[in-house]
């Protein structure tokens, strides 16, 4: 769906800038878009396409927390950056 609706995007976009018809043609198509855009049904699929996308992105971060990779990177977080890569026990660079 998404490859389609760029598809039709670049598509518009070509013929405007192609086109002789001018401005008059620019806006029929930037107005028939706003139309398509608003209209109830675009904006359901947009609503639920949107809900998907944020259910699937809690599962897959839910699911790489309680995976060792996840562990890891959440012991790695707790430390500071310096400390994760000199060691909890070795100096940073530049201090006594």
């Amino acid at each position: 769906m998404r490859g389609k609706m760029m598809f039709l995007a670049g598509l518009a976009a070509g013929f405007v800038l192609g086109s002789r018809a001018g401005r008059e043609k620019y806006e029929e198509i930037r107005d028939n878009a706003k139309k398509v855009w608003e209209s109830p049904t675009v904006q359901e699929a947009a609503g639920v396409a949107q809900a998907q996308a944020n259910k699937l992105y809690s599962e897959g971060k839910d699911k790489l927390q309680s995976s060792k990779l996840g562990e890891k990177l959440h012991v790695a977080s707790d430390t500071t950056p310096a400390e994760s890569l000199a060691g909890s026990n070795s100096k940073t660079p530049g201090t006594v």
